[in-house]
């Protein structure tokens, strides 16, 4: 686990390609895309500047509730969210909470195990669909 609970993988594809090569790998395993907001485009309408950065949040509530009927708590991690962003070198990246970061900060139990497992080897595949 990393020390900050987040997980960032390396896209050869732009921002927006990058969420968009998500969003049709989670449609494709059955997830809900609930939200894409492009942090950029807003800024830019309030005259600021920003880098490309577009956050995408999906799930299912199939993998979300078990976490939830656990400690409540957990929603306001969920549905999860993946951000794609550029860095100052033009390099864009994926990141994302890391399942078993977010297990330790709402102490969730056993009951919940399986589903935080099935959340990170999910996560990791979709990750896999922007390499």
């Amino acid at each position: 686990m990393s020390n900050n609970g987040l997980i960032t993988v390396a896209s050869k594809y732009s921002v927006s390609e990058t969420l968009d090569r998500l969003t049709a790998a989670l449609t494709q395993a059955g997830l809900r895309v609930f939200a894409r907001i492009d942090h950029a485009g807003g800024a830019e309408e309030a005259g600021l500047a920003l880098r490309p950065t577009e956050l995408l949040i999906f799930g299912n509530p199939r993998g979300g509730t078990p976490l939830m009927q656990d400690k409540q708590t957990a929603g306001i991690d969920l549905p999860v969210k993946a951000l794609a962003w550029e860095d100052e070198k033009g390099s864009v990246w994926l990141t994302y909470n890391e399942a078993a970061w977010l297990a330790t900060r709402h102490g969730l139990g056993e009951s919940s195990k399986n589903a935080v497992e099935a959340m990170e080897a999910g996560l990791a595949r979709l990750a896999a669909s922007i390499e």
